[in-house]
């Protein structure tokens, strides 16, 4: 019974016990359990001051007295603290108020006692935190080498919003997001399943090939309309070109924008405003995005406001947040078995907040390498933006000859 009992109730158990045996109980309990004669005395002493209800010996929170026990390592060995502190952070700066060690406390303590210092690894974390260490994680905080631009470029994406705003157009935010293996393969994150029925996936994550060679992958590309919280993802199985990404939004606009803003014609024209990333296909570089966009605007009598968000912004794009962190909240630990499962999925993302998701499979192959010419680029309908017109700039159906 002793082993499930702390200093203090074992204490009391053996005073009780040898007061029970009256004269001789002290040194016979003391010899039955092999507590000294010294503790067994101090537990009567607390059992005669609860009974007289005089002031505790011990606070009741306390199992010793202030100072009982052990001493101190950091009194023992007065250097220890700063030995430690030292060793798990040579480097470090001493007045910083969030410190962090690379070091295991195995490999500290370790150390230490190569020093000639005692100590145990849970010493060392005592010490560590009582000095302000704490587990760190890689913080994504570095943006890199900023546009001097960037603020205005922003400003300049906020009024051109606005007006689209008044006016009832549909604001879309466009972006691809990350390629995924199609086949039994693990998909991060966790689910809650009962005990046993784990998934099992493939061990290695190389992807499955079709019979050209290809690995078979899904490319979801995404138009959100962010006025209405309504997205909309075209799953590729071939290449994210720009090619592809408008196409992405021509089937946006004839799925759900037209039934939305109406159908746009020469009589009436109607206009919309994408923002984009200042990269991958969709980029303000690429001659490809701009000349499918031209010819969507032909086909669809759309006047198209473009907006580029500043080089190294792209997590600033709605589409991100608003879209995306919820598809793969929805698929997070399901291996994307097959095309229909993956459209399955998408078409069932929703949010408290309204968010509607339609997805489609898009079986089309695009073609990587093409090049334009001056001549070719001269052609399209753009006029630019005062301000950075290589950013913001409005794509215009061509007049026909």
């Amino acid at each position: 019974m002793l082993e499930q009992l702390n200093e203090k109730q074992q204490r009391l158990y053996v005073a009780g016990e040898a007061a029970r045996r009256g004269y001789g109980g002290i040194s016979a309990v003391s010899r039955e359990s092999g507590i000294s004669r010294v503790t067994i005395t101090a537990g009567m002493k607390e059992l005669c001051a609860a009974q007289n209800r005089e002031t505790s010996v011990l606070p009741d929170n306390r199992i010793r007295r202030v100072g009982g026990g052990r001493k101190k390592l950091a009194v023992t060995q007065p250097d220890l603290i700063e030995k430690t502190v030292k060793t798990a952070n040579p480097k470090g700066d001493p007045m910083s108020p969030l410190r962090w060690t690379t070091l295991s406390m195995d490999h500290i303590a370790d150390a230490l006692k190569a020093l000639g210092a005692r100590i145990s690894p849970m010493s060392v974390y005592r010490i560590l935190k009582a000095k302000g260490f704490a587990m760190r994680a890689n913080k994504k905080d570095i943006e890199g080498k900023q546009h001097p631009d960037r603020n205005a470029q922003f400003e300049h994406i906020e009024q051109s919003g606005l007006k689209m705003q008044l006016q009832e157009l549909p604001i879309l935010s466009v972006d691809c997001k990350k390629s995924e293996l199609v086949g039994e393969f693990k998909n991060n994150g966790k689910e809650w399943q009962p005990t046993g029925s784990d998934t099992r996936v493939n061990v290695h994550d190389f992807g499955d090939k079709d019979e050209n060679g290809n690995r078979i992958k899904a490319i979801p590309y995404g138009v959100y309309n962010v006025l209405k919280k309504q997205g909309f993802v075209n799953v590729g199985i071939n290449h994210n070109t720009a090619a592809f990404a408008v196409e992405s939004i021509r089937r946006y606009w004839t799925e759900q924008g037209e039934k939305a803003y109406g159908k746009s014609t020469p009589e009436h024209p109607k206009a919309i405003l994408i923002l984009a990333d200042a990269g991958s296909s969709n980029g303000y570089k690429n001659n490809l995005w701009k000349y499918s966009l031209q010819q969507f605007a032909n086909e669809s009598h759309l006047t198209i406001h473009l907006c580029h968000y500043p080089p190294g912004t792209s997590k600033w794009n709605a589409i991100e947040h608003e879209l995306f962190s919820f598809i793969s909240i929805n698929w997070r630990g399901k291996p994307l078995v097959s095309y229909e499962f993956i459209i399955e999925l998408l078409n069932h993302t929703r949010t408290k907040e309204g968010l509607t998701v339609t997805a489609m499979q898009d079986t089309n192959t695009y073609t990587t390498g093409l090049t334009f010419t001056k001549q070719q680029m001269a052609q399209l309908n753009i006029t630019r933006d005062e301000f950075h017109g290589d950013w913001n700039y409005t794509i215009r159906p061509q007049p026909l000859l």
